[in-house]
């Protein structure tokens, strides 16, 4: 068998180290949240695009929780925060709040809603997805993620949020906090000031 030779042996070392590492990199397995991650990029999750909206984390308070069912954290960024709902190991469906100053004319569709979930008007998305809009701004949506998961089992659960705390929130516009502008009181006219009467002295 020939031998290689020794120059030949240290050009090889470095070229074959850097071929095992670069394998090694690409065979590791994605991690859950990085599968999960692009799950849900490719549904389309909002960007956030206004600097004013509310933070992801502030909509965790308002997502359910029900007996027999996991609510499990998926997706939160500023504006949007996402849950999947499991039981059992299978996902039933994915539930989410968004602000919707991130996406321009996405609470217009609600405008000519006929149908209301909680006081809210309520609209269909495909065949699949159900939303409500709060306080005309924030979208609470029920995504099925399986065929046995119903429009009636997406109405149950957009009820199971606390939408009564989400109208609460400091950027949410109510009726009852909206206030009428109020006109400036008219400026009273400049009148000339009153000159001095000189009043002639006797002469001594």
């Amino acid at each position: 068998m020939p031998t290689i030779p020794s120059h030949w042996r240290k050009a090889l070392i470095p070229l074959l180290l850097c071929v095992f590492l670069t394998v090694t990199a690409c065979s590791k397995a994605p991690s859950p949240y990085a599968k999960v991650q692009q799950e849900t990029s490719r549904r389309g999750a909002p960007a956030a695009v206004v600097k004013s909206s509310e933070q992801g984390a502030t909509f965790n308070q308002f997502f359910p929780v029900a007996k027999g069912y996991d609510v499990i954290p998926a997706q939160e960024k500023k504006g949007f925060a996402e849950y999947k709902v499991t039981q059992e190991g299978k996902t039933l469906a994915m539930l989410s709040i968004s602000d919707t100053l991130n996406v321009p004319g996405s609470a217009a569709k609600y405008q000519s809603s006929t149908s209301k979930v909680g006081n809210y008007p309520s609209v269909e998305q495909g065949t699949t997805a159900t939303g409500i809009l709060v306080n005309g701004r924030y979208q609470v949506k029920v995504l099925s993620r399986d065929p046995a998961f119903v429009q009636a089992d997406r109405v149950a659960w957009l009820q199971k949020f606390d939408l009564q705390g989400l109208a609460k929130l400091k950027g949410a516009p109510t009726t009852a906090s909206a206030k009428l502008p109020v006109a400036p009181a008219p400026k009273a006219p400049m009148l000339p000031s009153p000159q001095p009467r000189l009043v002639p002295q006797p002469a001594v």
